[in-house]
């Protein structure tokens, strides 16, 4: 997969340090996570330039994906822009404002979402597995690889980027089994400090989300307030 990188910040992250996170997030993708999920992906900065017509789309955006890094001084409508241009195409919104509110430097954002657009580009895979409030009553998890860890993070080349789920996570308890890639301790299903994941209950017919803590559910909260996230998106479906 190739991910076209957009730049909508208006310059309040120059494409120069856009580019060094690009290159720290591709050794994390090459080193760390395609062993573990072979499945191959590379990140490339695009043009900068939304406001052609269709005819011209091309030029700007060449991947199998696009990920929009946005600020809170953007005008641009990145959801609106693809779905004139890439309808059907899987994309991702990268908001450097979600990043201030939560705490995180922006390329933990950018770690992500990228993460998460490889694994599941869609937004539409799920995994059975046991309720959260309940172990005998099942439940159908969002196959996102960093809600369950997101407040975990770790440095290449100097820059933050997400830590990550293994697949081991996705399956029956195993002893001595890694469930995540710094192997923080973390149960099948589980959430760590500080984060959340989402659910579909049968049961209720509806996307549902649960948090480790006060601090997992208001991170939660600040993903909610932006548009376009992955989570809205799963609730439209």
């Amino acid at each position: 997969m190739i991910i076209s990188v957009v730049n909508q910040t208006n310059g309040e992250i120059s494409d120069a340090d856009l580019l060094a996170a690009i290159r720290a997030v591709n050794r994390q993708i090459a080193d760390d996570f395609v062993p573990y999920w072979s499945m191959p992906a590379t990140l490339r900065l695009e043009g900068t330039r939304l406001d052609q017509p269709r005819a011209n789309a091309a030029g700007v955006i060449r991947g199998d994906a696009v990920l929009y890094v946005t600020s809170a001084t953007s005008k641009n409508d990145p959801e609106g822009f693809h779905d004139r241009n890439f309808r059907g195409v899987p994309y991702g919104v990268v908001y450097s404002q979600m990043s201030v509110d939560m705490g995180d430097p922006w390329s933990v954002t950018l770690s992500h979402e990228t993460l998460e657009l490889i694994a599941d580009p869609q937004g539409n895979n799920y995994v059975m597995g046991p309720s959260p409030h309940d172990p005998r009553k099942k439940v159908f998890f969002w196959f996102e690889m960093c809600d369950a860890v997101s407040a975990q993070t770790y440095e290449i080349d100097g820059i933050a980027l997400q830590n990550f789920l293994l697949p081991a996570y996705f399956e029956p308890p195993t002893p001595g089994a890694r469930t995540n890639f710094l192997g923080n301790e973390l149960e099948p299903f589980g959430i760590a400090p500080n984060s959340y994941l989402g659910y579909y209950d049968p049961k209720k017919q509806s996307q549902e989300t649960a948090h480790s803590d006060t601090r997992g559910k208001a991170r939660h909260a600040i993903r909610q307030r932006f548009e376009h996230t992955r989570s809205q998106r799963r609730g439209k479906k």
